[in-house]
This record gives structure tokens, C-alpha cells and sequence, in this order.
């Protein structure tokens, strides 16, 4: 058997950019004009057997880890789900075990999709921006109405059945305002996996009106931060402050967003195509197609390995000589294109909301490492 030299994780794209909402902010629905598809974008049943095929042929753990995502993913509907735990059970060897991830709006979840996603195990992300009144400022359907009662629904039926859920927070320029407010909405709620995802538009003319402010999110998180420590420290898991703990064993990230290198998160579109990125889905990116090359071959190319090394290898010379550049890493490369004086390399938008949030929290990370030293 044929394996890659380290991890990888994939993110999986068979509607690819369809979605039964329209919210503002959604970097994916312009795709459209990149993958043209005619009537709507579908992963065929080979490409798709082809796929989970490789991909646990590939994978070198025990645990073979699939993450769904879109557009909406659920707009599959459930036999399309049920077909990939089918060809997901015929291909698994005995020694293996099969780990399903999916990433949703949540709108169209019912009992039916929580029983089959509690049967086989599936841990759900979740995307949920707060209290309704903040999280219908954006996020709304088609026909401009706000989605949080239906997401809530969807959140409640996961419960429910007892369905693992990590809420995904976009942080944009108005929740980023109201930290206690959007962190009390979701302990109200009995969420126990938090992440916050920054918002940064790029703009002909710089940023959006949207995009999160870097000192406004940084403050918000250390407004979190603060909280947590006093009242929910070891009840409730914040992906970032995770990321930050790891630096006192001295473990590598488990966010792509914090690592050294990128690169081992590839997307696989509809059609085949794979692109280095979610965020570098363009056509200077995509490193492969599944129904021209095997899997291994596409993630140990040289066009994948140059695109995860550049990061490390563009790191600016304010980030090399940061006190906090082992928690940070220079964050995300498409957040990379601020000018600075002095500087032969662009630095990353949210630099200065990164290091306000990890000096921070320095002084508990020292704390733990010291405490485990």
C-alpha cells in the first residue's frame, strides 16, 4: 500500500459551492464562475469511490479522518451520505477506523439527519455567529430573511441525539463589538467547542466594510479569554485558546492557520480538481485532478510542497523576531498583503489583533508550562 510521508486532511467539495443561503460574507458562492456546472455541481458516484478509495488507501493513520464541506453539504440529502459510509465501510481495512467530519449551516438538519449522523459517528461543525439579532446581519437566504431560527433548530435537533458539534463563530465588524454578549449566547446554549474565525474581505481598495478590525479582535478574544479563565476553564474547548496551550508542550498546531508550513489541506472540488487550498481555489492553484493522478501523487507534488513551504520561506522579518511567533506562525497567507516599511515581504491584517491576544495569554501558558515542566 502506497501512503503519504506524514498527515493530511482534506477538505471535500461534492456540491462545492452550492448553498441554500446567501450570506453576505461567503468568499465560496463566487465560484460559481471558476466551476461552472450545468445543472448544479454533483460529485459523480465513481469520482466520488475514487476518491474515498484513495484517500483511505493514502492516509498513514489508524484513524482516517473525511471532512465534508461546501458551499452546503447538505444539499446532498441523506443517501448521498448514506452512499459515502457505504463505500466508506467496503474500503476500510480492519485495521483502520473511519472518523466523518462535516461542516454545515445547520438550516436543513432534522431528526433523520441526526440519527444517521449520531449512527456513524459524525462530529459537526457548525456555523453560528451569535445571539439572532447579530447573526441575521449576515448570514440571511436567499430572499434576504434571517436564518438563525432555523439554524437553532438544527443545533437543537444535533443535541438531541447526541451529535458532537464545534460552533464556528465568523467574527466580522459588528459582533466583534459585543464579546460577553456573543460568549454568554453560547454557554446559554450548553456549546462546549467554540471557534472564531476572523473576518478579512479583500477590496480593490483594501478591506471591506465587514472585516473584523485587528485590534477589535484581538481585544475581543481577550475579552473571551478573560472569561473563560474565570468560569469555564476545562467545561468548554476555544479552538484558538487550545492553539495557544499547545506552545507549553511544545506541540505542533493542529490549526493549519498557527502552523510553520501549509499545505496539507488541500480541497477537492466536484469535478476532481484539487486546489492547495480553501482559500487558494484558483486556477494558479489547483495542483491536480483525481481523475488524472492518484491522491499520493497530487499531495506530495511539487506544486503542493512549493505552495506549503512558501509560507515559512515569505515570512516577514517583524513576525521572525516576535515574541509570540511560535503561537502565530504568521497566520494565514491570504491575510498576507499589508506593505510595511523596511519589510521585502507583505505582513499579514491581523498582526496586531494576533499579538495583543497571545502576549495576553502568555503568561497562562507559561503557567501551564511550568506547571508540567
Amino acid at each position: 500500500m502506497t501512503t503519504t510521508a506524514s498527515d493530511f486532511q482534506i477538505f471535500a467539495k461534492p456540491a462545492s459551492y452550492r448553498c441554500n443561503l446567501e450570506c453576505s460574507y461567503c468568499y465560496y458562492l463566487g465560484k460559481a464562475d471558476l466551476l461552472p456546472a450545468d445543472p448544479l455541481p454533483l460529485m459523480a458516484d465513481a469520482l466520488l469511490e475514487t476518491y474515498i478509495h484513495g484517500h483511505i488507501e493514502t492516509h498513514p493513520g489508524e484513524i482516517v479522518r473525511f471532512s465534508w464541506h461546501g458551499g452546503e453539504p447538505t444539499l446532498l440529502g441523506l443517501d448521498y451520505f448514506r452512499r459515502i459510509v457505504e463505500l466508506q465501510q467496503k474500503y476500510c481495512p480492519p485495521d483502520k477506523r473511519i472518523a466523518n467530519g462535516i461542516q454545515t449551516n445547520g438550516t436543513l438538519l432534522n431528526d433523520a439527519w441526526g440519527r444517521f449522523l449520531a449512527k456513524h459517528r459524525f462530529s459537526v461543525g457548525l456555523s453560528l455567529d451569535g445571539p439572532e439579532e447579530i447573526h441575521d446581519l449576515y448570514r440571511r437566504t436567499r430572499r434576504g430573511l434571517g436564518t438563525h431560527d432555523a439554524v437553532m433548530r438544527g443545533y437543537n435537533c444535533l443535541v438531541k441525539h447526541g451529535v458532537p458539534v464545534d460552533i464556528l463563530c465568523v467574527i466580522n465588524d459588528y459582533n466583534v463589538m459585543f464579546p460577553l454578549q456573543v460568549y454568554r449566547f453560547f454557554t446559554s446554549i450548553g456549546a462546549k467547542y467554540l471557534s472564531f474565525l476572523p473576518l478579512v474581505e479583500r477590496i480593490p481598495s483594501g478591506v471591506s466594510e465587514r472585516t473584523v478590525h485587528p485590534e477589535a479582535f484581538g481585544a475581543f478574544l481577550c475579552t473571551v479569554f478573560d472569561l473563560w479563565l474565570a468560569e469555564d476553564i476545562g467545561s468548554i474547548k476555544i479552538q484558538i485558546f487550545e492553539e495557544a496551550a499547545r506552545t507549553a508542550f511544545a506541540q505542533d498546531h493542529s490549526l493549519c492557520l498557527f502552523r510553520p508550513t501549509c499545505g496539507d489541506i488541500p480541497v477537492l472540488e466536484y469535478n476532481g480538481d484539487v486546489y492547495a487550498c480553501d482559500h487558494f481555489v484558483l486556477p494558479a492553484w489547483r495542483v491536480g485532478n483525481l481523475q488524472e493522478a492518484t491522491l499520493v501523487e497530487i499531495l506530495t507534488s511539487k506544486r503542493l510542497t512549493a505552495f506549503g513551504a512558501a509560507k515559512r520561506l515569505t515570512l516577514p522579518q517583524c513576525c521572525r523576531s516576535c515574541e509570540v511567533l511560535a503561537m502565530c506562525n504568521g497566520e494565514c497567507p491570504k491575510n498576507r498583503f499589508v506593505e510595511k516599511a523596511g519589510e521585502t515581504e507583505k505582513c499579514n491584517y491581523l498582526c496586531a489583533g494576533y499579538k495583543l491576544f497571545f502576549t495576553h495569554c502568555t503568561p497562562f501558558v507559561q503557567a501551564i508550562s511550568r506547571q508540567w515542566s
